[in-house]
């Protein structure tokens, strides 16, 4: 065995200690139009070292506009001002938590959108005022890694962040999670939901959602635009072909195909609003799977976490599947409780920042619509 075999062989000693009681952190998160509050609970364990986690409670309430509409940023600070009190009070009440209870607030910091980061921000700096509770700023995207990564017990894996405003494929290295591949344009979630506003779908419960759902029904692949550029990906061709095909004289609307037959439909060239969304879907999500697959490739991973609201996806989680297993891997995705935007992610980030001494202070509380994954300092891991 040579040296460097021998050093890698050695287990790494997380810096993390156990807790010698029961820590608390609420988190509130708002960076975009889901706002959530959650508290988490880290107990020392009667098995040796292990931490117990415990989710107390995860309250979210999401800011849905009509249809052919998306969620500007004043409109959606406004809903976050209306709903912020209601929903942490259902948080603490779940949690059967006292305000003395908790040891820190945990706020998303970024990225995200301005004002909503804001109001976040400001009742969390209004608590921690009142009841003297330090506070902890958390990366948003580091916090769907550490949720992810507890609640699928993955260790090391390649992370895929899909998302409305992020498309990221990261590895973790040396106290950071280091990107390796990302959008260069926009975010797979902000592609899928611009094409479900062009065809008409509803914002409820969420655009991408529908896509899905609509694409299950698609049986006619369109050539769309393949831009995948190294480690990265170009979403914004592959959003102007698709749109394009709406006003192809083939294609046919909701309202036209009610009136087709299933025999007219099978036996003439007309493009249906579902074989877009299957067209979409499966080209995206190949680009997806092959920067992704790169990755693993090239740091020697076997297993895939897919973390973001786009995460829920099935589709994306069975192609990821089939190309993971091929590599002797596995993939781990979470339910819609945590893919999609919540409370809870920035609670155990924040808490495991807090485990490590890091607190934010009062003044350095402001947000940050451009915070980069690879910018924090990943001090509770070796």
């Amino acid at each position: 065995m040579t040296q460097a075999q021998a050093s890698s062989s050695k287990k790494k000693i997380s810096p993390l200690t156990r807790p010698s009681r029961r820590l608390l952190c609420l988190g509130i998160e708002g960076s975009a139009n889901k706002l959530g509050v959650g508290v988490i609970s880290h107990s020392p364990s009667p098995k040796g070292s292990v931490t117990k986690v415990t989710v107390l409670s995860n309250v979210r309430h999401t800011y849905i506009t009509p249809p052919g509409e998306g969620f500007l940023p004043s409109d959606t600070a406004r809903h976050h001002r209306d709903w912020i009190v209601r929903v942490i009070e259902e948080a603490i009440r779940k949690a059967g938590v006292r305000w003395s209870d908790l040891d820190c607030i945990a706020f998303t910091k970024g990225p995200g959108m301005g004002t909503p980061l804001q109001v976040g921000a400001l009742v969390a700096r209004t608590l921690s005022l009142l009841h003297n509770i330090p506070l902890v700023g958390v990366n948003h995207c580091v916090g769907h890694i550490e949720m992810g990564r507890q609640i699928t017990s993955s260790h090391n894996p390649i992370v895929l962040y899909v998302s409305g405003g992020n498309t990221q494929v990261i590895a973790y290295s040396q106290q950071r999670y280091r990107i390796f591949g990302e959008t260069l344009d926009i975010a797979i979630g902000n592609c899928l939901d611009r094409f479900a506003r062009v065809i008409g779908l509803p914002n409820d419960p969420s655009p991408g959602y529908n896509i899905e759902v609509e694409a299950k029904k698609g049986k006619k692949l369109v050539p769309l635009p393949y831009g995948t550029k190294g480690m990265d990906v170009s979403l914004a061709g592959i959003l102007h072909s698709v749109e394009t095909y709406t006003k192809d004289k083939r294609y046919k609307s909701w309202e036209k195909l009610s009136n087709i037959s299933s025999e007219e439909l099978e036996n003439q060239d007309i493009i249906t609003p579902y074989d877009l969304c299957y067209s979409l879907q499966e080209t995206a999500f190949a680009m997806l799977v092959e920067i992704t697959e790169r990755a693993m490739a090239h740091v020697g991973a076997r297993d895939v976490l897919i973390v973001g609201g786009v995460g829920c996806n099935l589709r994306l989680q069975d192609m990821m599947g089939i190309m993971a297993s091929e590599r002797n891997g596995r993939v781990f995705a979470t339910d819609q409780s945590f893919c999609i935007d919540n409370g809870i992610m920035i609670a155990q980030a924040g808490l495991l920042a807090f485990r490590m001494g890091q607190i934010t202070p009062l003044e350095k509380t402001g947000v940050t619509q451009r915070y980069r994954t690879d910018a924090v300092h990943v001090s509770w891991r070796a």
